[in-house]
């Protein structure tokens, strides 16, 4: 199949399968004499399994080495789980940090109760102070 239809049948921008493929996740596909590159199921099935751990929030680096292990299935999965348990981390650390962000948010929202007009906006003026001093909040 073409690099279209493979877009078509994965749900993935065309741009974005070629970023793959110059990243590494992707095997280069091999061209036509016309010089259309020509992708095959596997080519289709690795996609998926990569936009799947995009949506999980994994990076490249990630999802590469897990590919290493799913074209190795012989090899001892340990550090598969090292790096999931890793990525889990990450994750809680993330959440940790937008609950600190809503905080800081809501804090933000009580500073204007009332609409009024811009001049007077708690909000407005809570951001321009945070810019003042952005070590502060």
């Amino acid at each position: 199949m073409k690099i279209g239809e493979l877009a078509r049948i994965t749900g993935t921008p065309i741009e974005t399968i070629r970023y793959y493929e110059r990243s590494g996740v992707l095997p280069e596909a091999p061209r036509t004499e016309g010089n259309y590159r020509v992708y095959t199921d596997a080519h289709a099935e690795r996609l998926s399994f990569a936009r799947h751990c995009r949506s999980l929030d994994m990076t490249l680096a990630e999802i590469r080495m897990l590919l290493q292990f799913k074209d190795a299935p012989q090899t001892h999965c340990g550090a598969v789980n090292a790096l999931l348990d890793q990525h889990i981390g990450q994750v809680a650390q993330r959440i940790r940090e937008l609950r600190q962000l809503e905080k800081q948010l809501k804090g933000l929202r009580e500073q204007c109760q009332t609409a009024q007009d811009a001049a007077h906006c708690g909000i407005l003026s809570g951001l321009t102070q945070a810019a003042r001093h952005p070590h502060k909040h």
